[in-house]
């Protein structure tokens, strides 16, 4: 049949080029099938190369298989290379903590990208449809996305070695099936996409019906506004791009001028001049904030970002926890963003003297022996050093802060907040490592000993 002949769907063609090597992924569902048959039909027209990609999830057992049999013998008919990718969905979703649904499409985009790196292909094409942007709008909005969340899913994304590219994003899924029938091509049904347990169908069969009869063009508008938040997220990353360069400064500012950077792997921190930030608009400033927040690792959601753009017009002094590693400071000329080594406080143990005490966050058993006469004994406590910590080390004069003691053990600096030391009777009778003389061990006649928990 020919193109009149058969109606068919539109296609966005404005990426494909002759002699293009086109991926079309086929999981056997309508869209897949239709997108597949309409690119088969225009192959010459266009250009194409085609090639029918297939990704097995290993889920829903053997309709999965069927899908994959469905599929080959789709693209025998259609005398199509066929490639099939084997992965295991339920495995990647435990390891990483996501999602089936997260889990099945990483996992697919994978290797649509590997084919695309490896120079296998030129391009890949999905049939995300006009209904698939309505609802991933919808979901975005429910999530409480930034604008560029509302852009949805993009017609082409650039990867390395070639594109991804969606052919049907302007075609209603109700002309496509329409379409298939007029053909007399079958397809395949997911029994998973009327399972209310994943969100999308939540959204597909239930949300997005009872908003069409608000207004029955509501698919469509949601499209639009997906495309209007493109074209404005493209225009304002241009701007940012402008002001990013003077904005953000490196560091920290150092008294005599420059401005120093740690250069531990972990730590890291940019600074914004204030001045230079109330002086955007506000919504250059909101999006500048974020980007910022992007170089050390933090994006922001909306509370963080208001949360930073009130520090822009506070007094100097404040400091605000972004999350356990991010944290802000407002100096009298910068709002800094510091990102640092998440710091875990160890816990306390009590010991009993005599006893023992199985350390795990500091990976001893310590025990106390007894020698002498001791009344009234209380429990020790194995702890980590903390300031104000002073105490007698042997062939020493008087007390030493816990910060001498460790700097003579040479303890490096990023171990000394979580070193062990024992505490009884308001001592320090022990610290690891060192040579510790106390009134109150030594009257009592404590023997304090560690081993390595096997």
């Amino acid at each position: 049949m020919t193109r009149s002949q058969t109606d068919s769907p539109s296609l966005i063609t404005a990426h494909f080029h002759p002699g293009m090597r086109v991926g079309v992924a086929v999981s056997g569902g309508a869209d897949s099938v239709a997108l597949l048959r309409a690119l088969h039909e225009r192959w010459q027209e266009l250009g194409l190369s085609l090639t029918v990609l297939h990704v097995h999830h290993g889920i829903r057992g053997e309709e999965a298989d069927q899908d994959a049999a469905f599929v080959a013998a789709l693209a025998e008919q259609l005398q199509l290379r066929f490639l099939r990718h084997d992965v295991d969905t339920p495995a990647r979703a435990e390891l990483k903590r996501e999602g089936m649904e997260e889990a099945a499409r990483n996992l697919r985009y994978a290797w649509f990208e590997s084919l695309l790196a490896q120079r296998e292909l030129d391009a890949v094409a999905t049939a995300h449809t006009l209904d698939d942007q309505a609802e991933t709008v919808l979901l975005k909005l429910l999530r409480g996305s930034w604008t560029e969340g509302l852009a949805g899913i993009f017609p082409v994304l650039e990867r390395p070695g070639g594109l991804i590219l969606r052919p049907f994003l302007d075609t209603k899924r109700s002309e496509i099936e329409s379409w298939l029938k007029k053909l007399n091509q079958t397809w395949r049904t997911d029994s998973t996409n009327t399972e209310t347990a994943y969100t999308r169908n939540r959204v597909r069969h239930s949300l997005l019906p009872v908003l069409s009869e608000y207004n029955p063009q509501v698919v469509v508008q949601l499209a639009h506004i997906a495309t209007i938040a493109r074209d404005e997220e493209a225009y304002w990353q241009k701007q940012l791009d402008l002001i990013l360069p003077s904005l953000l400064l490196p560091g920290r500012a150092v008294r005599g001028g420059g401005r120093a950077s740690s250069t531990h792997p972990d730590e890291d921190s940019v600074g914004m001049e204030v001045e230079k930030l109330r002086s955007l608009p506000v919504a250059l400033r909101r999006r500048a904030l974020r980007a910022a927040a992007e170089r050390v690792g933090c994006p922001l959601n909306f509370d963080q970002t208001e949360l930073l753009m009130a520090m822009c017009v506070d007094k100097a002094g404040r400091r605000e926890t972004l999350t356990a590693e991010i944290h802000a400071e407002r100096t009298p000329r910068e709002l800094r963003l510091v990102r640092g080594k998440r710091e875990t406080k160890l816990p306390e143990y009590q010991v009993p003297v005599p006893g023992e005490v199985a350390a795990e966050a500091f990976g001893f058993r310590l025990t106390i022996a007894v020698t002498g006469d001791c009344a009234n004994i209380i429990p020790a406590v194995l702890r980590t050093a903390k300031p104000g910590d002073r105490a007698q080390l042997r062939y020493s004069a008087g007390l030493k802060r816990m910060k001498e003691v460790l700097e003579r053990l040479k303890i490096p600096s990023d171990e000394r907040k979580n070193w062990p030391v024992l505490e009884w009777q308001g001592e320090i009778v022990w610290i690891r490592g060192a040579e510790v003389e106390s009134a109150a061990a030594v009257s009592a006649g404590l023997v304090i000993r560690t081993h390595d928990l096997s």
